[in-house]
């Protein structure tokens, strides 16, 4: 009997049962491992930590996409920082009205491997709208005099390949390089473990001192650490209301995110707005 097991701390750890261990390697940046699993089908690790799959991973990408997609409905050109695994990709694809999709991923090898062993989030990264960038999120919006709608940091966590994508720099390039209505949304980690509640309270002083509008909204997702997972929302001018059309939302049939979601993510538990103050 093989099983996957990741320490969520140092006193908690969460195992599933796996079929096959199908593909290893180590990248320039980070170790990436490929399992077969019996619950949760198939998914990937960076470095030890399961990012995606099979089974849930549309909850985190929906959640990612759409409600800042339906905050603002005008929004044309996105950037995806990370996202190699191309949920987020996929997710932006079903809106016909958006002009350009540019994701930069620092590890074009967790790419590829999505692409072969992970079809299910992968296989809109051919979409002729989308183009492959195979750089540091993090240098990449110093340089870049593009202007975006929209920037969805889909990265790991706060270490490693990472880290770059939560300092004060790279927010305030973030917000240099978005248009007027602009929003960034982020993962923002678990409120409920002392290590990821740290993180997430330090990345949300970071958006609060370089964005005029800054909260958090939240999902519920099975395999991330404790279950219950937040994003960042951050704009210039928007607040995250819901403002988007729910015939177009009623055609892509999705499977977690709708309007009543959208609002309700929005209604913080005490325990998390007391945090976040």
């Amino acid at each position: 009997m093989k099983w996957y097991t990741e320490y969520w701390t140092n006193h908690v750890k969460f195992s599933i049962r796996i079929k096959k261990h199908i593909y290893t390697k180590e990248t320039r940046f980070q170790k990436l491992d490929f399992y077969d699993s019996y619950e949760f089908g198939r998914f990937f690790a960076l470095d030890g930590y399961m990012m995606a799959n099979e089974k849930d991973e549309f909850i985190y990408h929906e959640m990612m996409v759409h409600l800042p997609m339906n905050a603002n409905p005008d929004i044309r050109n996105v950037l995806v920082i990370g996202g190699g695994d191309g949920g987020s990709v996929r997710e932006l694809t079903r809106y016909p009205f958006l002009a350009c999709i540019d994701l930069v991923e620092i590890d074009e090898e967790v790419v590829r491997a999505c692409q072969e062993f992970l079809p299910l989030t992968a296989h809109k990264l051919t979409d002729p709208k989308v183009n492959l960038i195979f750089a540091d999120g993090a240098e990449f919006v110093s340089e870049t005099k593009k202007v975006y709608d929209l920037i969805i940091v889909d990265s790991t966590d706060p270490i490693g390949p990472g880290e770059g994508l939560f300092t004060p720099r790279f927010y305030r390039n973030c917000y240099r390089i978005l248009s007027g209505d602009g929003i960034l949304v982020n993962q923002h980690e678990s409120p409920y473990f002392d290590d990821t509640r740290k993180d997430m309270k330090q990345i949300h002083k970071k958006l609060k001192s370089t964005f005029p509008i800054a909260t958090v909204y939240q999902a519920f997702i099975p395999t991330y650490p404790s279950g219950h997972w937040l994003f960042g929302f951050a704009s210039k001018s928007l607040s995250p209301e819901f403002r988007g059309d729910e015939d177009l939302l009623s055609r892509f049939k999705l499977r977690y995110y709708n309007k009543a979601v959208h609002i309700a993510s929005l209604a913080l538990p005490n325990y998390v707005e007391e945090e976040l103050r």
